[in-house]
């Protein structure tokens, strides 16, 4: 399918731990850091466009995701959620995980099939890998021919892409360095798409901030207190920053929650064994396809009683204080935990305080002033899922609110 640039697929070896080094060095917790400008940017993005159309916060949430990837990793803005990049990566994805899922293609399990030319009658899987692998060139060429169109007309700016763009025409750089960085900004971006759309970290955000949206409708005594902790902090007088981050407990437990309770990808990406391996007395045969089942991690009775209970609380030991259960299963394990963790835990954390602190978010209401009733639904996208579509409200918590979202302050 063309997906063996992107770096979360890779076999263990010499080249991954490249990518790896690359990944860790741009990306670790004090690195990332370089980033907050472009996060604050498109989270007050975001808050004006749920001000100026609230009805449409799929779209601002999916746009807020793409856009703000785009530019860390190429420099590039997206103007428009109908951007004919996106619809590309949007359709390579939805072709591509239908494949990768266990059971979605018969050349998983038989791989001789994968030899079977594209014209054979019923090689159906073949003929779609190939449309994926068409459409996967196309979302890796089109952002870097836009960064080296930018780089002759003189209006490239900074990312992680560009840098290296660059430095490679100051001081050059191996073939190999050079795919690698297109890997990782290609493997980050996600294909700028609901990605392997987000193989990291932005299917996450999208999934995650539909979650959230769901999750501060249904439960207004949990929004009302952190909205309370929130104006104690900023004084109602200006917008959540990074700063504020430890000083807001409880929005850092719906952050949480809403990752324990929802995990955006709920049986990880898979792993693959390059060696025999024994669990518990089974045989687990070399090449086996293995999934970590974070859903029933975050869902264990023992662990986080009323599982299925959305309760922030949780994480508050019995004198208030947040307690040490901080480690976000959603992002993966070992050697190939997502390496754009504190990016997206970053982001995250400040959508969550930045649309707390602006809007009540609440049940949409019918023509007659009832409440509309929303469900639980999730829905399943290959290896991922996020909230059913669902109408809720977004109203400006107060003219003073609405000028600091119009000011972006």
């Amino acid at each position: 399918m063309g997906w063996q640039y992107n770096s979360g697929f890779l076999k263990y070896g010499e080249e991954w731990r490249q990518h790896r080094k690359i990944s860790q060095q741009n990306f670790n917790l004090k690195a990332s850091q370089k980033y907050y400008p472009i996060q604050v940017k498109r989270v007050h993005q975001l808050l004006r466009a749920l001000h100026d159309t609230p009805e449409d916060f799929d779209i601002h949430n999916e746009m807020h995701s793409i856009s703000l990837t785009m530019e860390m990793m190429y420099g590039l803005e997206i103007k428009s959620i109908e951007d004919p990049y996106i619809a590309i990566a949007n359709e390579a994805v939805k072709l591509g995980t239908s494949l990768l899922v266990p059971g979605g293609s018969l050349i998983n399990t038989f791989p001789f099939l994968q030899h079977v030319p594209t014209w054979f009658p019923g090689a159906t899987s073949r003929k779609q890998a190939e449309i994926v692998r068409c459409l996967t060139e196309e979302v890796m060429r089109i952002p870097v021919d836009q960064v080296k169109t930018a780089f002759e007309e003189g209006r490239a700016v900074s990312s992680f892409f560009t840098d290296f763009f660059e430095k490679k025409q100051t001081f050059g750089a191996s073939k190999e360095e050079e795919q690698a960085i297109q890997n990782i900004a290609y493997t980050v971006n996600g294909a700028a798409s609901d990605t392997v759309r987000r193989l990291i970290p932005n299917f996450n955000t999208i999934s995650a901030t539909g979650s959230f949206f769901y999750f501060m409708a249904v439960n207004p005594d949990v929004q009302k207190k952190a909205q309370a902790e929130i104006d104690r902090v900023t004084g109602s007088t200006r917008l959540p920053t990074f700063n504020d981050r430890t000083s807001m407990p409880y929005v850092e437990a719906i952050y949480r929650e809403v990752m324990r309770l929802r995990p955006p990808l709920p049986i990880g990406v898979p792993h693959r064994l390059i060696e025999d391996d024994y669990f518990k007395g089974y045989l687990i045969p070399e090449g086996t396809a293995v999934f970590a089942n974070i859903w029933a991690m975050t869902h264990d009775e023992e662990v986080y009683p009323d599982a299925f209970s959305f309760k922030p609380d949780r994480f508050f030991d019995e004198e208030g204080v947040l307690n040490d259960d901080d480690r976000i299963l959603a992002y993966g394990f070992g050697r190939r935990i997502c390496v754009g963790k504190h990016i997206a835990s970053s982001t995250m954390w400040l959508t969550i305080a930045s649309v707390i602190a602006c809007f009540d978010i609440t049940k949409s209401k019918d023509e007659n002033g009832n409440d509309i009733d929303i469900n639980d639904d999730i829905f399943d996208f290959g290896l991922f899922n996020h909230k059913a579509k669902f109408m809720c409200s977004f109203k400006v918590r107060s003219p003073a609110v609405a000028k600091l979202i119009v000011g972006g302050n």
